[in-house]
């Protein structure tokens, strides 16, 4: 099979190189699938250029956190009845491998989305919408009527958080970079809509606005992917008993493991900060993990609720994947280049030759 590999980390451009290699074999409670399409994170970026990691592939390998596309094999514990055929978003093992014409999943990171939602919407409803969920629904339990702040509201699960706040009844404030992305949000549904560069905006014009859009409470819910740049503000801006979501590190992801939370900030607030991670794991890992590590994994059975529950409302009209731009597999180097340089809107989804929506 044909796949993108990482060979020494740096600029996308310079070091990936589209290698012939094996196609993998799936093992215990693991699957195959025949990519189709290939949704783009900004976590793949550290996997090309040797940006922070929670774990470093041993190079080369391929980078890619996300696929799309039809189960051909299983491994022992899974039942190929129920599995081959099946059309699935899916994570690749420990978040890499996906740019490939094959990978091996774990099947409790894979979930089905019917032929009633094509490509290439069918390939980014998975992270952005899953992420959304378990930030405004399992943590911040968001009630009708409150107001929440989603901040990068043009980005993936931004303009899911958007489209799920007012589904459930909340009012939005939205941040977003110029005028074409704040224009997104507006279509979407957010009420207000902020432009994250003007100038101060992290300094005090970001309390000013939100405090004067909610009475000078501040927003009920904070749904932050951006991270340091704007935590600060973020947390001031959050109301009385409400809900931070730290979500991502966008802005800078080198402070994912340093001290960087003063807690006077969130004792003074008279907040909740809350915790908001995409992984989903069977019930043997995450004991394991929970012991090792003292962190908590989704269980597989959240993870297909919630997908139930984002195909319901798909289906309905209620909420849409937002696509930016549709490329070619050869095109990945340049559109997660693009991606980098903050030069992309919603997703971005690459189409494996053949595969077009």
């Amino acid at each position: 099979m044909r796949a993108w590999r990482t060979h020494r980390y740096g600029p996308p451009r310079e070091v990936l190189q589209l290698d012939e290699v094996a196609v993998p074999e799936p093992d215990h409670g693991q699957i195959l699938v025949r990519v189709q399409a290939i949704p783009l994170n900004l976590n793949d970026l550290e996997r090309i250029t040797g940006g922070p990691m929670l774990v470093e592939p041993e190079l080369p390998f391929s980078p890619g956190m996300e696929v799309f596309g039809t189960v051909e094999a299983v491994g022992h514990g899974v039942e190929a009845d129920e599995w081959i055929g099946r059309r699935v978003a899916a994570m690749p093992l420990q978040a890499h491998g996906g740019w490939a014409q094959h990978a091996v999943c774990n099947a409790v990171s894979a979930f089905e989305v019917p032929a009633t939602i094509p490509l290439p919407g069918a390939a980014a409803l998975y992270f952005p919408f899953h992420l959304a969920w378990l930030g405004l629904m399992d943590r911040a339990l968001l009630q009708a009527d409150e107001t929440v702040l989603v901040h990068a509201a043009a980005g993936g699960s931004g303009s899911a958080a958007v489209q799920l706040a007012k589904h459930f009844g909340a009012r939005v404030i939205a941040t977003a970079g110029g005028p074409d992305k704040g224009a997104l949000c507006k279509e979407l549904g957010a009420d207000v809509v902020l432009d994250s560069h003007e100038d101060g905006f992290a300094e005090g014009l970001l309390l000013e606005r939100v405090l004067a859009e909610t009475d000078g409470r501040g927003a009920d819910v904070v749904f932050d992917n951006v991270g340091a740049a704007l935590f600060d503000a973020s947390i001031k801006a959050t109301a009385y008993d409400g809900r931070y979501l730290m979500m991502g590190f966008a802005s800078d992801k080198s402070v994912a493991d340093q001290p960087w939370i003063v807690p006077r900030q969130v004792l003074m607030g008279n907040i909740r900060l809350c915790g908001v991670t995409l992984a989903y794991a069977d019930d043997g890992l995450r004991s394991m993990v929970k012991a090792a590590m003292g962190w908590n994994l989704a269980s597989g059975r959240q993870g297909a609720a919630i997908m139930h529950e984002i195909v319901e409302l798909v289906e309905a009209g209620a909420v849409r994947p937002v696509v930016g731009d549709v490329v070619g597999f050869e095109d990945l180097p340049a559109a997660i280049t693009a991606m980098a340089d903050r030069k992309t809107t919603g997703r971005v989804v690459a189409l494996i030759e053949g595969d077009q929506p």
